[in-house]
């Protein structure tokens, strides 16, 4: 042993403060929150790989549990969509009617129920067009029906038939081509149709044809009108169906507005009576063709 090391003073030991006594206490405490911030850290959606920006809705007490599809808000889109060839035997209108109260219906002259058609749907609140039968380019093989606007016709005779299949129709707002690929792309035709219109309605060009020249005459003429976009349902099946309201919406969504039409199948009264209510929520409006034509 090293000689003074004997000597040396032990240190003395510390009393216990009231700061250890704390510290001691806070220690099963501290433990309990880091256990329960680590169990909320577990649930997190980052950690789970669920979303982050959508949060679970908060659901009525025994309401069901749906998961909710992904979507895109849609800025501005608004659609006027149009259904066509109304006015005949076992056709869906009274389902057609729930679809959206904003629908237009385009009503045949020469079908068989095209008064009480239009009475019907007037008194619903819809939108009521004429359809107005025209030639087309495959004339007669594809016949537009009797009393059809043809390239044949004189003037005279081209007015009469429009005022006639107008005034077929009561509480009609307009009008828009049925066929009419033919007609439509003739100037001295469309001229004096248009200037046959009663006063205060448009003209909706339909459109059956790249080379119509419907709109850009209505124009001239100062007649209210707009061109169709989309056919909904050339191809009478759910999923080719489907994908045209895409591509009206796409439309609609890219140049704020668009024109679409559809007919009253049984498989497109199904689409839309599925799809317009998801598109609603989107910020997709559905117009009556009367506020949209210029």
């Amino acid at each position: 042993m090293i000689v003074g090391q004997r000597n040396r003073k032990l240190p003395r030991r510390r009393r216990t403060t009231f700061r250890n006594i704390a510290l001691i206490t806070l220690i099963p405490i501290a433990g309990l929150l880091v256990f329960l911030g680590w169990r909320w850290w577990r649930s997190l959606p980052v950690f789970s790989g669920a979303p982050v920006s959508s949060p679970a809705p908060v659901l009525a007490k025994g309401a069901p549990v749906r998961t909710p599809a992904p979507h895109r808000e849609t800025k501005s889109a608004s659609i006027i969509l149009i259904i066509d060839d109304v006015g005949f035997d076992q056709q869906p209108i009274d389902a057609a009617m729930q679809i959206d109260p904003n629908l237009n219906f385009s009503i045949l002259p020469n079908a068989a129920h095209a008064e009480e058609f239009a009475q019907k749907l007037n008194a619903r609140g819809f939108e009521v067009l004429c359809h107005l039968p025209m030639e087309p380019v495959d004339y007669p093989r594809m016949s537009p029906g009797p009393n059809a606007i043809m390239t044949s016709m004189s003037d005279a005779e081209i007015a009469r038939a429009t005022r006639e299949a107008i005034a077929t129709i009561p509480h009609a707002r307009g009008v828009n081509n049925h066929m009419g690929s033919r007609a439509t792309r003739d100037r001295r035709v469309m001229t004096t149709v248009l200037a046959a219109l009663p006063k205060g309605l448009y003209f909706i060009d339909s459109k059956t044809t790249r080379g119509s020249i419907a709109e850009n005459v209505a124009r001239e003429m100062k007649v209210p009108t707009i061109g169709r976009d989309v056919f909904l349902d050339d191809v009478q099946e759910e999923q080719a169906v489907r994908h045209q309201l895409r591509e009206l919406v796409a439309v609609a969504t890219e140049r704020g507005s668009a024109v679409g039409i559809g007919h009253l199948y049984p498989v497109t009264v199904k689409v839309l009576k599925e799809e317009i209510p998801h598109l609603r929520t989107r910020g997709v409006r559905f117009v009556r063709a009367s506020t949209a034509v210029d």
